[in-house]
């Protein structure tokens, strides 16, 4: 047989890969499998941008090889919905690089950078592909651990204390998942700060700003971020747009630059009609956003009682797409959502799969309808 690549010894299949096949196998048996655990919004994306995309199917150049760069009308929008947002001026010819999901960037970013050996910081509990990327490019992922303690957030005293020399990169996220931290006032600019004393690139990852979030904020909104640091964004959560995979980056001209170079040799361009579709997606106002926040509101609420019910205690500050909630002392994660899965069938996440910080842990996500978490609620 032909061997692998050294790199996949430390690269497992990712988790929800594995364990979907699970539940999938318990749904074509007959069981009747709620699924909280997965992040992929279940309502549609806007009309608006479903029309754009097929309308711009009959443009001529539809079915064409695109720019690896996107068309300059998505990329203006992105700059647009940037300014408006976050109050972040960003220029689109030079300073914004569409993605096809931000999940694509999560590898170009490491692969523009890091070299074998290369040191990279990435939280626990956090995002498993921070981690999963840096060792499939041969480089070293060193953890930094957060904690409830501490409001979920990094402790840049304690951090710059220790020996960082060969860290080049520090991937955050935030609102956080899967804990739903949200960014206090200052944090950002500290950040900024650490990472210009210790010459670290920070990688911010910012997919949640506006679910259940009143007030959405961008590293790059801090004077001076972008000589450090990098920010993707996607139209995933925010749109209801996961399957369409679009996403993008956003810093300096010189780090984009770096980022394309690495781009440039992966795809052929997204489809026209997803970037048109997507120009219409990030130009809508804010009653879209009130519209999605109050259906997961809602859904949220009915959540709370399931965790309630459960014996769990969660955070009602946070925000995002998921629920956090802290089993009771003594139960260990992994078997408690094993057996809900096999003698209730409903599929949460255990908390360990984000890190070790993770322990004692579960997250809920708010993609279910409310006759589920209902139908959930009941059978407990």
């Amino acid at each position: 047989m032909m061997q692998p690549a050294n790199r996949l010894q430390e690269t497992k299949e990712y988790y929800f890969s594995r364990k979907l096949k699970e539940v999938r196998a318990l749904i074509a048996d007959g069981h009747p499998v709620i699924n909280m655990g997965i992040g992929s919004p279940d309502m549609p994306a806007p009309p608006a941008a479903v029309a754009a995309m097929l309308k711009g199917l009959h443009d001529s150049v539809a079915h064409q090889y695109q720019s690896y760069t996107g068309i300059p009308e998505l990329r203006g929008a992105m700059a647009d919905f940037y300014k408006k947002q976050y109050g972040v001026i960003a220029n689109p010819d030079t300073e914004i690089l569409p993605l096809m999901g931000s999940k694509e960037g999560i590898m170009h970013i490491s692969m523009a950078f890091l070299n074998p050996g290369d040191k990279v910081l990435f939280p626990n509990p956090g995002y498993p592909s921070y981690a999963a990327v840096t060792r499939l490019v041969e480089a070293e992922a060193i953890t930094y651990d957060l904690n409830e303690e501490n409001g979920w957030l990094p402790d840049l005293k304690a951090l710059a204390a220790q020996d960082l020399s060969g860290v080049k990169l520090m991937w955050v996220n935030y609102p956080h998942m899967p804990t739903g931290t949200k960014v206090p006032d200052g944090f950002f600019e500290e950040l900024i700060a650490f990472a210009k004393a210790q010459h670290i690139l920070v990688i911010s990852d910012n997919p949640y700003s506006f679910v259940l979030n009143d007030n959405p904020q961008s590293l790059l909104a801090v004077p001076g971020a972008s000589e450090v640091a990098l920010e993707l964004n996607s139209l995933s959560k925010t749109f209801n747009m996961s399957g369409w995979r679009v996403g993008m980056v956003l810093g300096s001209a010189e780090n984009i630059g770096h980022v394309l170079r690495v781009k440039s040799n992966m795809d052929s361009g997204m489809f026209y009609g997803i970037q048109k579709g997507a120009v219409a997606a990030l130009g809508l106002g804010d009653d879209w956003f009130e519209h999605i926040n109050t259906i997961y509101g809602r859904r949220r609420k009915l959540v709370y009682e399931l965790v309630e019910r459960l014996g769990c205690t969660y955070d009602r500050d946070a925000v995002g797409l998921f629920v956090w909630a802290k089993l009771p002392e003594g139960i260990d994660a992994e078997a408690f959502i094993d057996n809900i899965l096999l003698e209730k069938f409903i599929f949460i996440t255990p908390g360990t799969i984000f890190g070790t910080m993770g322990k004692g842990y579960i997250r809920f996500s708010l993609c279910v309808k409310e006759e589920e978490i209902k139908e959930a609620i009941s059978r407990f």
